[in-house]
C-alpha cells in the first residue's frame, strides 16, 4: 500500500483557506496514494473556539475530505471537531476511495495541559477500522496526538493484530523527541507500521517541526520530513507485517491488566 502523509502549516482557525492550501498541496504532487493522513484538527489547528468550529458528521469538513478521497481515488484519514448533540469531540475521520464515511474515532485522552479537557469531551471507544487495497485488506488502529502517550490504548491494538497505527497530531517542537520516541516504541510493542502525521509552522502559541514518521514493525524508521509543507510518501507491505507478527509472537502473549 502507497501511503502519504500530508506535513503542512494550516491557516490559523480558517477552514477555507486551508481548503484551498491543501487542494493546491495535492495538485502539486505527483504521488498516487492508497491512503492519505492529514494532521489533527486538519482545518482550523489546535484551537480551543470548540463550539465556534465544531460540526456534525455531515457538515462541510467530511463534505471536502470525502471529494478529496474521490477525485484522488484514495482512502483519506482526517481530523475535524465534531459536534454530537450536546458534546463537542476532537475526532479522527476515515473515508474510503468511495467518499463513505467508514469509522470515526474520538479523542480518548484530552490534553489537560493545554485546557483541551475543558472545550472537548472525552471519547471513550478505541477504534479499528479497514483499509481496502489491491485485494488486501489493513486493520488499522487509530488515535489522536496526545494519545500517543498512553500506551494502554495501544495494546488493545495490539491484541487484536492491527498492521497499521495512525496518529494524527498538533505535537510542539519542544517536545518532539518524545513524539519521535513514542511513535517508535508505540510500533515496536505492537509489531505493527506506526504512521504519524504532525504539522508545520505556528499558532498563536506554540511552533512546529513536523517529523511525519512511519516506522515499520520492528521499529526502523523508513520515512520522516523535518520542518517543511510536504507529501511524503511510502510503500508499506502488509505480508511483512504479518510475517513480523508471525515469526516473533510477543503478541500471543499480551495479558490486558484491569
Amino acid at each position: 500500500m502507497k501511503i502519504g502523509l500530508v506535513q503542512y502549516n494550516p491557516v490559523w482557525e480558517d477552514k477555507q483557506k486551508n481548503k484551498e492550501k491543501l487542494l493546491a498541496m495535492l495538485d502539486n504532487s505527483s504521488a498516487e496514494c492508497s491512503l492519505l493522513i492529514f494532521p489533527e484538527m486538519t482545518l482550523t489547528g489546535f484551537t480551543m473556539l470548540s463550539a465556534k468550529f465544531a460540526e456534525e458528521l455531515n457538515g462541510e469538513s467530511v463534505s471536502f475530505f470525502k471529494e478529496t478521497a474521490l477525485n484522488r481515488n484514495s482512502d483519506v484519514i482526517a481530523g475535524l471537531i465534531e459536534k454530537d448533540g450536546s458534546g463537542i469531540y476532537n475526532t479522527l475521520i476515515h473515508i474510503n476511495k468511495k467518499g463513505e464515511l467508514k469509522k470515526s474515532y474520538r479523542k480518548i485522552h484530552p490534553f489537560s495541559y493545554s485546557t483541551e479537557d475543558k472545550h472537548y469531551n472525552r471519547g471513550s471507544d478505541t477504534v479499528i477500522t479497514e483499509i481496502d487495497d489491491n485485494n488486501e485488506t489493513w486493520k488499522t488502529g487509530l488515535s489522536i496526538c496526545y494519545d500517543l502517550r498512553f500506551p494502554e490504548l495501544y495494546r488493545h491494538y495490539g491484541k487484536q493484530k492491527v498492521q497499521l497505527i495512525v496518529n494524527i497530531a498538533n505535537w510542539p517542537d519542544t517536545r518532539i523527541e518524545h513524539w519521535r520516541t513514542l511513535l517508535k516504541a508505540r510500533a515496536i510493542e505492537n509489531q505493527c507500521y506506526v504512521a504519524g502525521v504532525n504539522r508545520t509552522g505556528k499558532d498563536p502559541g506554540l511552533v512546529y517541526n513536523g517529523y511525519s514518521s512511519i516506522f515499520d514493525p520492528m521499529g526502523k524508521e523508513i520515512i520522516t520530513c523535518f520542518d517543511e509543507e510536504k507529501i511524503i510518501t511510502t510503500d508499506l507491505s502488509l505480508l511483512y507485517a504479518e510475517e513480523v507478527q508471525t515469526r516473533l509472537p510477543f503478541l500471543n502473549d499480551i495479558f490486558l491488566i484491569k
